[in-house]
């Protein structure tokens, strides 16, 4: 994941002393959770704050944990999203359909917080191997995250500590678009005030030093939306 910024888990229950128990372990764990009640809730959070992991009870308020399962699989900007299903519901059927309807692990209450762990760890393996990798590529970029050094086509490429970061997250999910909102999220941090365009003057400043010497533009600025990786436009 990102220097400085933590793997966010979506929380989706409506038990209040378990949603505690999640978040304590969570965070113990190193990762930044937040958490909705209900179907609805969920669906909007999922969209506005890009999780990189859901955890999903089954019976929830208005739309249930398996409807939404198989929402988020329909939606085309969500539909590999990692979903693990924590419910009571442990009849065998309940775990095949749990399965089925795309959720990645089914856990069954109550559970042992190291294996829920265990858990979210194996799946977000499976989800993003990139993210577990020392080395991102693409289009001839190279980041070696441990060195803290890029290149494109061999050539260094001296990058801030705010654009490399910048540029990770990009690197990470190519072709996905972020708005500038989500960029701050990520590369700056939740609990930092900076103005939208101050991602526009960083994105200037990355294309300045992996454009050099002609080479092409790999960052594509979507009107109205944001920026992505995106090598289409070249």
């Amino acid at each position: 994941m990102m220097d400085g910024a933590r793997p966010r888990i979506l929380i989706v229950e409506d038990d209040p002393a378990l949603v505690e128990l999640l978040r304590y372990n969570l965070d113990t764990a190193g990762y930044e959770a937040s958490v909705v009640e209900d179907g609805d809730e969920a669906m909007a959070a999922v969209h506005d704050e890009e999780p990189d992991l859901v955890i999903l009870d089954w019976m929830l308020p208005n739309v249930s944990g398996i409807e939404l399962c198989r929402q988020l699989r329909q939606s085309t900007s969500h539909r590999k999203l990692p979903i693990i299903m924590l419910t009571a519901r442990s009849e065998e059927g309940d775990r095949v359909r749990g399965l089925k309807t795309g959720a990645d692990d089914y856990i069954v209450k109550p559970f042992l917080p190291s294996e829920l762990l265990a858990r979210i760890e194996a799946v977000m393996r499976r989800a993003f191997p990139e993210k577990q990798a020392d080395i991102l590529t693409y289009e001839g970029v190279v980041m070696n995250l441990e060195e803290h050094r890029v290149t494109r086509d061999d050539r260094s490429v001296q990058l801030g500590p705010t654009e490399f970061r910048l540029l990770r997250t990009l690197m990470e999910r190519p072709g996905r678009v972020f708005s500038r909102e989500q960029l701050l999220d990520r590369v700056w941090g939740r609990d930092i005030y900076v103005e939208t365009r101050t991602v526009d003057v960083h994105i200037r400043r990355l294309r300045k030093a992996l454009n050099q010497d002609g080479a092409a533009d790999i960052i594509r600025t979507v009107r109205s939306a944001g920026y992505s990786l995106d090598s289409s436009k070249m």
